[in-house]
């Protein structure tokens, strides 16, 4: 059975409250969502954004991560994390539910 929770790296966090100050965003958190679209059925969305009812909120080093509760059915066990690279920079979420992802890597089955 997977893990309850979301995890947050340290990297992740950081990255997060930047966001927030730089939008003046004081209150909000990480929106991680699934939506339908993509190759294989299914994609991420990111955006900054409140809690809402039925949210579930994780949180590390005070910056919150929300998910609404049918994403979270495709999120449980993720770790979300964040790297720069020169070629690719950005969140990535390792999600152990994924069984088939493209080719582009930004679309998933579960």
């Amino acid at each position: 059975m997977a893990q309850q929770t979301i995890e947050i790296s340290e990297n992740a966090a950081k990255k997060i409250q930047d966001l927030i100050i730089k939008q003046q965003k004081e209150g909000h958190g990480l929106r991680v969502k699934v939506v339908g679209g993509g190759c294989s059925g299914l994609t991420y969305k990111m955006d900054i954004d409140t809690p809402r009812d039925g949210d579930r909120v994780f949180e590390r080093d005070e910056v919150k991560v929300l998910v609404d509760r049918k994403s979270f059915l495709y999120l449980r066990g993720t770790e979300l994390d964040y790297s720069e690279a020169l070629m690719d920079s950005g969140f990535k979420l390792r999600n152990p539910n994924v069984k088939r992802a493209c080719g582009c890597g930004s679309s998933f089955s579960v």
